[in-house]
């Protein structure tokens, strides 16, 4: 496999998180992705930065009373991304099964 399959973006862990948490929602509040990335708030702002950059994702800024609110989504971009990256992925699983005699040891 040539390493040009994978996504140079997403070769990052942090980056890779954060897309893979909002493949299986819509408009999570950041709130909630830093939590569960266990990132700091200025962490997850630079790669949310960095991934909205490539087209990966959308923010929206917004209030819920008079409280300042952002909100993330997984863009088109981001999801074929991610889901290229992850073939990718699955292709070095199934050679290495292939490889090991299909016992996967």
């Amino acid at each position: 496999m040539a390493p040009t399959e994978f996504d140079p973006v997403l070769l990052d862990p942090t980056r890779l998180t954060i897309v893979s948490l909002l493949a299986g929602v819509q408009w999570a509040e950041f709130g909630w992705v830093r939590e569960s990335a266990g990132l700091s708030a200025s962490a997850l702002s630079k790669q949310i930065s960095t991934l909205e950059s490539h087209g990966y994702v959308e923010v929206r800024k917004g209030y819920v009373g008079k409280r300042p609110r952002t909100w993330v989504n997984l863009g088109d971009g981001g999801r074929t991304a991610l889901e290229a990256h992850a073939a990718a992925l699955q292709r070095i699983v199934e050679a290495s099964r292939r490889t090991a005699g299909g016992d996967g040891a």
